[in-house]
């Protein structure tokens, strides 16, 4: 027999890490090659892990909630074969042998022995920073040396290790002095507000945590502006209502608002492809295709896939990727290549009952434009007459290293006049 490793894949081109958010197996269950055996998040999909083996699980050393980079050992699985067991036996003798002339062979046959040590859960972080004890220090009794939130309880309870021990068998002190300020990041994390008895914890996924990072990234590069738009999309309106029963059960999917929108700014862009476009420092890249990025929410999450071609789709051809990518999200089997390529994100915030929103741009677009919620307005039209109308107002945020006020304007009263001479006319198909 043969214990083989699992380790994270690479789930998508650019990713790099995984949260391991659910073991669907357990030490002890045989799988089979391709069987699912976790679901992984990561910034841009859920995806389920299969096995590369077939076997017995061993041991599952990642944890749930645990993000892992890609190429880190996830699990152990029993195969046939050779056994390895003589192998794993030598390193700590060749470590032995290296103990003396080489000192930090010994650091890296403890590392080996405790593979999991540096990896901390969020409780053993937190625990940690409030009690100001140094992990450096810590042994762990977890798998692979991982220190658990008892061994942290444990100490706080008997007044162990709380600050950095004074290191007196550190050989020269100078360094020790000149390293002395690689601290401060820990002070960075304990400047967080502390939880209280009765608060709810909520460990931050690997999604949540590309949001933040995207969000700040966008806003502290991005200088961005904004303008608004009112539309009168009554007859747009009237028209989707009147065949979207038929639309239904037709085609057995919903012909939405939303799909009329990104078609309009399909459209646009194409006739204003300056909105298209990314900053690249010494140029500006214009994009050849339209790919449109669509928001779409779960509880606690946020995803962003794109209808890729958008402007050579019909609005039919639209509706119906609008429901499968939202479909994809609730079921969590989006995959990297739904969520690549977006070059502009139109993002349907009406859908909750926001009237008017400034978006921060989905980095590296130049644009995101809001939809808000269709509302019934009294409104002045011709000849002074006050008549109620199905208003929208659609909200543009620009990145004005890359747009300026004209073409934007311009561009938005295009979409504007392309919803209102929506009408029974209008085609679908």
């Amino acid at each position: 027999m043969a214990i083989e490793q699992m380790t994270m894949p690479q789930l998508g081109e650019s990713v790099t890490e995984g949260t391991i958010s659910k073991w669907l197996v357990a030490p002890g269950d045989k799988v089979n090659k391709y069987d699912p055996i976790a679901e992984v998040m990561t910034d841009k999909v859920n995806a389920e892990v299969p096995s590369s083996f077939t076997g017995t699980i061993t041991e599952l050393v990642g944890e749930e909630g645990q993000t892992l980079q890609v190429g880190e050992i996830i699990c152990k699985i029993e195969t046939e074969g050779a056994n390895p067991a003589e192998q794993k036996q030598e390193q700590p003798e060749a470590s032995a042998e290296a103990e003396t002339p080489a000192p930090a062979a010994e650091n890296r046959a403890e590392e080996a022995s405790q593979p999991n040590k540096k990896r901390y859960s969020p409780a053993v972080l937190r625990l940690a920073g409030e009690h100001g004890i140094d992990l450096d220090q810590v042994t762990g009794t977890g798998a692979g040396g991982r220190i658990t939130r008892k061994d942290i309880q444990r100490i706080i309870e008997t007044g162990g290790v709380k600050e950095r021990p004074e290191e007196p068998k550190t050989a020269a002190p100078a360094p020790a002095s000149a390293s002395s300020p690689k601290p401060e990041p820990k002070k960075e994390e304990i400047s967080y507000p502390a939880s209280t008895a009765g608060d709810k914890e909520i460990p931050v996924t690997g999604v949540r945590k590309a949001i933040a990072s995207n969000m700040k990234r966008s806003k502290t590069e991005i200088p961005h502006a904004w303008t608004m738009m009112e539309v009168d999309v009554t007859n747009m309106v009237a028209y989707r209502n009147s065949i979207k029963d038929s639309f239904k059960k037709t085609e057995g999917f919903n012909l939405t608002f939303f799909a009329f929108f990104v078609k309009a700014v399909a459209q646009a862009l194409k006739e204003f492809p300056q909105m298209n476009s990314m900053w690249a420092g010494d140029k500006i890249i214009q994009k050849k295709d339209i790919n449109i990025s669509i928001a779409v929410a779960t509880e606690d999450s946020l995803f962003v896939p794109v209808i890729k071609n958008a402007d050579e789709k019909t609005i039919k051809g639209i509706a119906r990727e609008i429901n499968d990518l939202a479909k994809k999200v609730r079921d969590g089997k989006l995959s990297a290549d739904d969520m690549q390529g977006g070059t502009f994100t139109v993002n349907n915030t009406g859908s909750f009952g926001s009237v008017q929103s400034m978006g921060i741009i989905n980095y590296p677009q130049a644009a995101i434009l809001q939809v808000e919620s269709i509302v019934k307005r009294p409104v002045v039209m011709d000849h002074g007459m006050i008549a109620v109308r199905d208003m929208v107002n659609l909200c543009l945020s620009l990145d004005h290293r890359v747009l300026d006020g004209l073409v934007c304007g311009r561009f938005l009263g295009r979409v504007k006049q392309i919803l209102e001479s929506i009408d029974e006319k209008t085609s679908v198909y």
